[in-house]
């Protein structure tokens, strides 16, 4: 038995930060960010009284009314997140009680921009066992609060968003159906990280002056091994389930970099009116960026019953992955 995604949703916050805004308030212009990145405009949570937990819950909500399901229904909730409101308790806990959850277990799980496909490969296997069978698998950042509006190579990139899925068991050959997740701390600690926060810098002044609880990304290194990394495993998920270009119906890609998208796209050998491409109106929303372009591509009418998704992901760790998901139409 595998595990199918039933119902999808998001939450975008209304507030929109462009690239003609950033001209404002650093050294770039809209063509620059554009050419290097491909994006346009990202969303932002301007309101200091909601974070990752509201957004996540707003986007549960959603997944909930268009399943036809209630909260109290869900066994499980696993929220993947790299900017939860707070270490404890876990976001999980915070949304199962804004949304009345109250059968539902849950945690967090952080795997930076490749959360969400752990989370989602994570919530198919309850599934698969027999444990649950209704999951909320829900990403979700407020990258706005770790980001440093001064850095003008990395503060242009991210945006602020959630969204999620309902995991439920599958009809035969439907489902998640294949997954290769990796990780490299060797490669990874070195060019992507926040190294405030957490128990090895705790929050001082001497830490703050030194803006040590903002992300600090090497973009260039990143590029390269995203490239690879991204490439190389949407490629071996076609061959580890003998899948042509023509077989794939959709490559839904972490929106990190255009470019980036488009490379594996290429080593696919698929056009890109095959790829869900959103990076242009969010930005970069890390955990958010898998679930928003699968919302999106539901809500368009774009996915048929039986349809094969390449999901592929890269992010800090470094994390990455590729899942092969045939759709199961509700």
């Amino acid at each position: 038995m595998k595990a199918a995604i039933t119902a999808t949703g998001k939450y975008l916050p209304p507030d929109k930060l462009t690239n003609k805004d950033f001209e404002k308030i650093i050294d770039t212009t809209d063509e620059w960010i554009q050419s290097r990145t491909g994006i346009r405009e990202r969303r932002i949570l301007k309101d200091p009284t909601k974070a990752t937990a509201f957004m996540c819950a707003e986007a549960a909500k959603e997944v909930l009314e268009r399943r036809g399901v209630s909260a109290e229904d869900i066994d499980l909730i696993i929220v993947a997140t790299i900017s939860p409101d707070m270490f404890f308790p876990s976001t999980a806990c915070l949304v199962q009680d804004l949304i009345g959850a109250k059968n539902a277990w849950g945690f967090d799980l952080s795997g930076a921009c490749s959360g969400f496909l752990y989370a989602l490969v994570t919530g198919a296997k309850f599934i698969e066992t027999g444990m649950h069978q209704k999951i909320l698998v829900l990403g979700g950042d407020k990258m706005s609060t770790i980001v440093d509006y001064s850095d003008r190579n990395n503060c242009i990139l991210f945006g602020d968003a959630a969204a999620g899925v309902l995991l439920e068991p599958a009809k035969d050959g439907y489902g998640v159906l294949d997954a290769r997740l990796y990780s490299d701390g060797t490669a990874g600690k070195n060019h992507l990280y926040m190294l405030g926060s957490g128990s090895l810098n705790p929050p001082t002044h001497d830490t703050v002056d030194k803006k040590m609880h903002y992300l600090f990304q090497d973009g260039k290194v990143v590029f390269k091994s995203a490239v690879i990394g991204m490439a190389d495993v949407a490629a071996e998920m076609m061959t580890r389930n003998s899948l042509t270009a023509v077989d794939v119906a959709y490559l839904v890609p972490h929106q990190a970099n255009l470019r980036i998208i488009a490379a594996t796209a290429e080593r696919m050998g698929i056009g890109m009116d095959k790829v869900a491409v959103n990076i242009d109106k969010y930005g970069n929303t890390t955990a958010a960026t898998l679930p928003l372009c699968l919302d999106e591509l539901n809500l368009e009418g774009n996915l048929a019953d039986g349809d094969n998704l390449i999901l592929v992901s890269y992010g800090a760790g470094y994390t990455w992955g590729g899942v092969f998901v045939k759709w199961q139409s509700i």
